[in-house]
Formats: C-alpha cells, sequence, structure tokens
C-alpha cells in the first residue's frame, strides 16, 4: 500500500516553524488592517501581498512530499488473564482458573489475525505466559490488582496494544466496585484503548464463608482482645444465624477454645464481635471456623488459620518459697527492683516441724497462704511460676501439681530453685512435674549434697545467650556454692548449661542448670540456693553484684522467649499455602553464634507424628533458607538449633487459601462497568466471538521524500510577487 503526505522538511526545528507561522499570520492581518481603513481597495495588493508572505514562509520551512510503500499487519492485543488464588475456587467440574485457560485459548483463536500476547497479573509484576497444548495456567497471590496491571502495561517499552481483553471473575482488590465512572475511567485509562472484559463465571455458588477478621488495637497478653469475625453467605443457603468459634493451636496438647458466639446474617453478611484473651507472648497460631449450613459448596473457606503476635506489657511471676533463706530474699528484692516484673511472692517465715499439715499452727506467715486460689483461679494470669525451696507435701501443693504441670504445657514458665526441700527433697519425684523438668529427680533417700563446690559451664553454656551477659562480666569463673541437689540424667532435649565439677550421673557429670520445654511452655531446673554469692561475695564485688542480674535476666528472658536470649531468629517468606508449592523458612544466626544449624519442624497437633528434621553444616553467618514441601492447613512450630545452644521457636499458620478465598462470589457488574467506561465489551464466555478485532497496523517498509520545489524557486517567486506588491501600492498612493 502507497499513501502520499505532505512533510516539512526534517532540518528546520520546530520553533521556526511556529514562528515563520505566527510571522505570516501577522503580516496578512497587518495588511487587511490596512486596506480595510483606506476607502479605496486594491485586490492586487491584497493578492501580491499574501502570496508574497506566503512565498517567504515556504523558503523558510521548505515542504516535502513524502511518498511512503508500507505494509498492513495485525494489531497488538494484550490478554490479561486473572491468576489470584482465588481462581483455584471450584467452579463445575473444574476451577475458575481452568474455565479462565479455556477462554484465553478461545480469545486467542478469535484474534487469530492480530498479534497477542498473554500475561498474567495478581499482585506484583505483569508475568509473560506461554499456554502450550498440554500446559496448565498457574495461580499466584492473593490479590487482583487489575489497576496496577494496566499501568504496567502502559509502562512497556515498544508498540502500545490496540486493545486489551481482562479474563477474570471480576472480584479485584483494585479498581474497587463503587467507584464512580470518571475514577474508575481514570484507575484502568493508562493505555486509552478498548479494555474488553471476559467473566469466566457468572453463577454464585452457595457459600458460607469467614469473609475478614479484625482485631481492635494489638494482643497484649493476659488482656482482653476485642476480635470481629465478619461471615458471608452467598447463593440459595439459608443462614441467619452461623455458629463462629475461635481456637488456639498449642504445641503437643489440645487446642484451647478462646471463644464462641453467633453471627446475625442480613443480606448476605454478619459480623459478631467476640472478645478472647491470650496468655502468652510471641507469635501464636488462632484458628477461626464457622458451622456453616447443610448445602455449602465450599467447605475450604468455612476456617481460617491466622498468626497473631503477641506483645508483653509486664511480666507476671509467682514466686513460692519455703523459708526465708538468704537466696530467696536476694531473688524477690531483684524481681521486686524489676519495673517490668509484676511479681506475687509467698514465702514462710517459719513453721512448726512436728505440726500435721492442716493444724492452726501450722502455718505461721504474715498473711494467709492462699494455694487454692492461686492455683485454681490465678494460675494463668501469670507468666511463670518460681517453685524455690518448698516442700510439695508441708505446704499442701500436690493436689495441685497436675494443673500446674498442665498450665506449663499450654505455654507457661517454670522454674525450680534448688534447696534442702526442694526437687526430690521436697517431694517432686515421681509426680506430674518431674515429667515436665529438664532433669529426672533421683527417687532415693539422698536428695541433697551439702558440699560446697564451684560449678563450671558445659560446652552449651558458652554457646548459649542465656548465659552470656554473666560471661561478659566474669569470664568463665564463678563463686563457690554451697550444696547441690542430687538430680539425675538430662531428658531428650534438654540443655545443660552448668554441671558439677565431681558429682556423677550415668558416668556424666552431674546437671546444675538445664533449660527444656514440655509441651508449649518452657521449664528451668536450677540445682542450687546459692545463686546470692553472685550479689554478696568477694568475686560478685569485683562487678559490684551485678552478676546476679545478669544471670536471672538471662534466666527470666529465655523463659519468657525474650528474641534477646534466643540463638536464632525463625521467619516465613512470603505465605505458606496449601497446594502452593514449597514454604520457605529463614533462619538467621545471632551474632557470636556458631555451630552446625538443625531445624525442626512439626504440626501444632495432639497426634504424634514424625517432625520433619533439616540440618545445614557450618558456621555461615548469612541467612539460610529452607525450603518445605507439602505442608497442609494448619498451625506449626519450627524450632532452629544452633551447634549446642537451646532452639529457638517460631510458631506460624498455614493456610488452605487464605484470604483470597474468604469471598467467593464473581462481579460481573465490575467487569461491564470497566467495560463501558473504556468503550471495550463485557462477554460471557459464549460471547467471545462478539468482541471486535482491531484496525490493522501499518508498518512502513518504505519512505521517499521528495522537495516540493527547490529553495531557490520559493524565494525568486517571494522576490517577484514582492516586486508587484511594491508596484501595486505605488500607484494606489499607498506609498
Amino acid at each position: 500500500m502507497t499513501t502520499t503526505t505532505w512533510a516539512i522538511t526534517d532540518d528546520v526545528a520546530g520553533w521556526v516553524v511556529v514562528v515563520t507561522a505566527v510571522l505570516l499570520v501577522a503580516a496578512i492581518g497587518l495588511l487587511v488592517h490596512e486596506l480595510s481603513s483606506r476607502r479605496q481597495r486594491s485586490w492586487l495588493i491584497f493578492a501580491s501581498g499574501v502570496l508574497a508572505a506566503a512565498c517567504v514562509a515556504l523558503a523558510t520551512v521548505r515542504p516535502v512530499v513524502v511518498e511512503a510503500r508500507a505494509n498492513l499487519v495485525g494489531p497488538r492485543v494484550a490478554i490479561l488473564v486473572d491468576q489470584s488464588r482465588r481462581m483455584k475456587l471450584r467452579d463445575g467440574a473444574g476451577t475458575r482458573l481452568d474455565r479462565a485457560q479455556q477462554a484465553v485459548r478461545r480469545v486467542i483463536e478469535h484474534y487469530a489475525g492480530a498479534r497477542t500476547t498473554v500475561m498474567g497479573f495478581s499482585e506484583g509484576p505483569l508475568e509473560p505466559l506461554s499456554l502450550g497444548p498440554e500446559s496448565a495456567l498457574p495461580s499466584r497471590g492473593s490479590r487482583s490488582d487489575l489497576s496496577a496491571a494496566v499501568r504496567d502495561l502502559a509502562g512497556v517499552a515498544g508498540e502500545r496494544p490496540r486493545a486489551v481483553v481482562v479474563v477474570s471473575d471480576g472480584r479485584f482488590s483494585r479498581p474497587l466496585g463503587d467507584m464512580p465512572d470518571p475514577a474508575l475511567r481514570e484507575a484502568i485509562g493508562a493505555l486509552g484503548v478498548p479494555v474488553h472484559a471476559v467473566s469466566v463465571t457468572d453463577d454464585t455458588p452457595d457459600d458460607a464463608s469467614i469473609r475478614s477478621v479484625r482485631a481492635a488495637g494489638v494482643a497484649v497478653a493476659h488482656q482482653p482482645l476485642a476480635v470481629t469475625v465478619e461471615v458471608g453467605c452467598a447463593g440459595e443457603l439459608d443462614c441467619s444465624r452461623v455458629p463462629v468459634r475461635i481456637r488456639e493451636l498449642r504445641d503437643g496438647v489440645p487446642p484451647a477454645d478462646l471463644a464462641t458466639g453467633v453471627a446475625e446474617i442480613k443480606d448476605g453478611v454478619g459480623t459478631v464481635e467476640l472478645e478472647i484473651t491470650l496468655d502468652r507472648a510471641g507469635g501464636r497460631v488462632l484458628e477461626f471456623s464457622i458451622d456453616a449450613p447443610s448445602g455449602d459448596a465450599i467447605p475450604e473457606n468455612d476456617s481460617r488459620h491466622m498468626t497473631f503476635v503477641v506483645a508483653r506489657d509486664r511480666i507476671r511471676l509467682l514466686h513460692l518459697a519455703g523459708r526465708p533463706t538468704y537466696d530467696v530474699r536476694a531473688l524477690r528484692r531483684w524481681l521486686k527492683s524489676d519495673e517490668s516484673v509484676d511479681v506475687v511472692a509467698f514465702f514462710i517465715l517459719r513453721d512448726s516441724d512436728g505440726d500435721e499439715p492442716g493444724a492452726p499452727s501450722f502455718e505461721l506467715a504474715l498473711i494467709h497462704f492462699p494455694v487454692d486460689e492461686l492455683f485454681t483461679e490465678h494460675l494463668r494470669s501469670f507468666d511463670a511460676v518460681i517453685l524455690q525451696d518448698i516442700d510439695a507435701v508441708r505446704y499442701r501443693l500436690t493436689s495441685y501439681l497436675a494443673g500446674l504441670t498442665a498450665y506449663v504445657q499450654l505455654g507457661g514458665g517454670l522454674i525450680m530453685v534448688g534447696g534442702p526441700s526442694s526437687f526430690a527433697g521436697g517431694n517432686y519425684a515421681g509426680t506430674e512435674i518431674d515429667a515436665i523438668l529438664p532433669v529426672e529427680q533421683p527417687q532415693d533417700d539422698k536428695a541433697f549434697d551439702s558440699k560446697p563446690f564451684v560449678p563450671r559451664y558445659t560446652e552449651a553454656g558458652h554457646a548459649a545467650e542465656v548465659t552470656r551477659p554473666i560471661r561478659e562480666l566474669l569470664g568463665d569463673s564463678l563463686p563457690e556454692m554451697v550444696g547441690t541437689n542430687f538430680l539425675g540424667q538430662p531428658r531428650p532435649g534438654a540443655i545443660v548449661l552448668l554441671e558439677h565439677p565431681e558429682l556423677q550421673v550415668a558416668g556424666k557429670s552431674m546437671p546444675v542448670l538445664a533449660l527444656g520445654e514440655a509441651g508449649d511452655g518452657r521449664t528451668i531446673a536450677l540445682s542450687v540456693d546459692s545463686t546470692h554469692r553472685l550479689a554478696f561475695s568477694p568475686m560478685a564485688a569485683t562487678v559490684a553484684g551485678r552478676a546476679y542480674g545478669a544471670l536471672w535476666d538471662g534466666l527470666l528472658g529465655w523463659l519468657m522467649r525474650d528474641p534477646r536470649y534466643e540463638a536464632a531468629r525463625v521467619e516465613v517468606v512470603g505465605e505458606c499455602i496449601e497446594g502452593e508449592g514449597d514454604t520457605t523458612l529463614r533462619v538467621t544466626r545471632l551474632p557470636g553464634m556458631r555451630g552446625k544449624l538443625e531445624l525442626t519442624l512439626a504440626p501444632l497437633t495432639q497426634a504424634a507424628s514424625d517432625p520433619l528434621v533439616r540440618e545445614i553444616p557450618g558456621d555461615s553467618v548469612e541467612p539460610v533458607e529452607i525450603r518445605v514441601p507439602g505442608l497442609k492447613a494448619g498451625g506449626y512450630t519450627a524450632k532452629a538449633r544452633i551447634g549446642e545452644a537451646p532452639p529457638s521457636r517460631h510458631d506460624f499458620a498455614c493456610e488452605r487459601g487464605g484470604a483470597a478465598w474468604t469471598d467467593s462470589r464473581p462481579d460481573r457488574p465490575r467487569l461491564d462497568a470497566i467495560a463501558r467506561v473504556t468503550g471495550g465489551n463485557s462477554v460471557g464466555l459464549d460471547g467471545i466471538d462478539e468482541l471486535p478485532l482491531p484496525d490493522a497496523t501499518r508498518v512502513a517498509a518504505q519512505r521517499e521524500v521528495a522537495p516540493v520545489a527547490p529553495p531557490w524557486v520559493w524565494t525568486l517567486a517571494a522576490a517577484v510577487l514582492l516586486g508587484v506588491h511594491w508596484v501595486a501600492r505605488r500607484n494606489s498612493g499607498l506609498l
């Protein structure tokens, strides 16, 4: 195809053309004004003047004739297909993503004469897609951001498309569904071309789901938190009242029921506000579920698993001691001096050894010891319990040990401090508490050794962050301790930080300080009652007694999962979604931690199952990413152990569909509005053949440029016409 057009020569700048045009118009205007003010008018003067000025202008811009031979090619059409995770919702025998793939193939066939480009959008950048005969559309992301997709498409270098075809169910995160036409046009009209819409489904499924979960403020341990659960009901379901339940998933124990309620559904939506109290700080995995009515077509969105990060305002401790020793007083004084700790302390000033429990003179304390209230009504309000040299039988604790054990397994902390009436000497051997302590207890008459000794660090003690503060003050030296309880072997998974230099257990040094985990909680066993010597002794004086606070700050910090005393930080990279590839866990070592990395991953369920264990050798300080395949929906706990240091823990939730599955309704009106404001068409799968084909794109193959006349011709014509104009003006008396 050959076309002929006029143009200005290429070596004339644009501003020259503008100035020339302005001067030409001004010259003609002045000539008209001059002739109109005289009675005698001469058309020769006007014509010669105008032609002379025009010839001067043409001599300046030098017009050319452009002859182009061009080929017509098919227009470029961009196909944007929704890849959000929502598109994996079931629709008939397949999924919406299957229907989208079918629609894309039909659009490509319909635009067989065009140059089609298929790109997927969700959240993040556009991704080019290639659909082979056997390939399938992948899904990604939880949002469908069409506004960002159109903006990214407009920013791509090269030829712009002549039309855009969007394949989706219309449930976009952007643009919003209630936007007025001008705002909607601005949101998706960056290309300035028609946007056609293909709806993959118009059928609303019979589905009840959890639409959203909103918390009022930040979750703080021991403080009530208001949570609003929004429930949606679509289709023909009869769901005027939908029960809602919130549970907390915990390690190795049954889930804890936190709250229940009923959502009153009106116009397809209902909300219920529930109050929950989370007693433990850190990442807590909560399960939100509804009892959907019969006929629910998509049961996968009837529950959600979410991770709540719980902060701690203050540490609440219960300190129980059997007698007022120097160690008891030192610990109580230190706890009271810490503004971040709320401590409730009870210890007996003196008692009558001959009295039986329950006798009037049995308990001679300043105030009544409310053992029943503490262990039945208020135990959950404490972050940890410290049992220090207190006899379980004498002070009527035996009937509450099962409850204390359950408290620890549900996330509480427990420290047992040594003394003649502690561990086996306090009748704890063989009880429920015995099973959760990090060390075994001998069940013989030999419970306490009064011989002085100096504890020594184990390999784990040298590596653990728990002991780092005291090691920075005293190095490897420790003061002499006066006596110790006899302890047995460490239990599986326990970490021994201090050991006895002489006493042996099964051929190994006897533990003095050991850390362990029990269910969802942590426990510490300290076999000595002389840690006050870290505050009052010749060695303590060299560091102004600060070693005592350094030891107990580390122990309490580890018990409360303070990140300062963990060996590593574990986090999930991105989202954990069932059925969407591998879940990536990133483990970052804290400065100074050396040794092999061992990651253990287990579900937060009561059922016994073999945990996944991955070992990474070496001492690399760079973060390590570990890919875990095939995680199902639910809660998980990941424990990272660096060398001999105590493990660090991270609980997280894995969802089946996440936020993308909360609303299964298609939104055809939004697709219709997008097509209307951009001049496109909105069709279903059966109307793809009705989509208009844009005009062909013209591609120039050859271009010839020739001047209309040589520059001297325009100059000569201008000179001649100026002469004629001068003579005409002279004869008419204008000169």
